[in-house]
């Protein structure tokens, strides 16, 4: 299949367990693929990948989405509930959203919207007061996208962790 490959009609809906395997590869293929493209110097350890494939454990404790097309995962995103072990969210009452990526070949085809259009609507309908995400610093695309959704820049939330410095965006949902 060709890196400019078309985009059906796209599927969203709760990821079930046998979906975990492809959500994995997916996860994996497009961070490490596309910050090699933006952020060469970003390495990603075994150990992150086994992070990033172990699936599961994350559907225990946020709603994990996939885009289906044609019946096949071609992307994910997953939605912490606030309070959720390994919620990254800093504020009370958010959502922590987490992991979206898309299958490499359909990357700039517009398969992020829907998938945050539906964890969005997730959110809403948890009555939370806002919804928190990070962006590695300098993946200016990425934020430029979140931004473009109503995203605000929130540097309180900022994670500097040993191996990688994140900064915080919020979309708030209630005043």
């Amino acid at each position: 299949m060709s890196q400019s490959e078309s985009l059906g009609p796209v599927h969203i809906r709760e990821a079930r367990p046998e979906d975990d395997a492809a959500i994995g590869e997916l996860l994996v293929d497009a961070y490490v693929t596309q910050y090699a493209k933006k952020l060469p110097e970003v390495v990603y350890t075994d150990e992150r990948k086994r992070a990033l494939r172990d699936v599961a454990p994350k559907r225990e404790v946020a709603t994990v989405l996939v885009a289906e097309v044609n019946g096949e995962v071609v992307g994910t995103v997953a939605l912490f509930p606030p309070g959720a072990p390994g919620s990254e969210a800093w504020v009370p009452h958010a959502a922590d959203l987490r992991h979206l990526a898309t299958a490499v070949r359909y990357h700039g085809q517009g398969l992020g919207k829907p998938l945050l259009d539906a964890a969005e609507a997730l959110a809403r309908t948890w009555g939370v007061a806002a919804v928190a995400l990070h962006v590695r610093r300098g993946v200016a695309g990425v934020a430029r996208m979140y931004q473009q959704r109503g995203y605000v820049r929130t540097p309180e939330g900022d994670l500097d962790t040993p191996s990688v410095y994140l900064e915080a965006y919020l979309l708030r949902l209630q005043g």
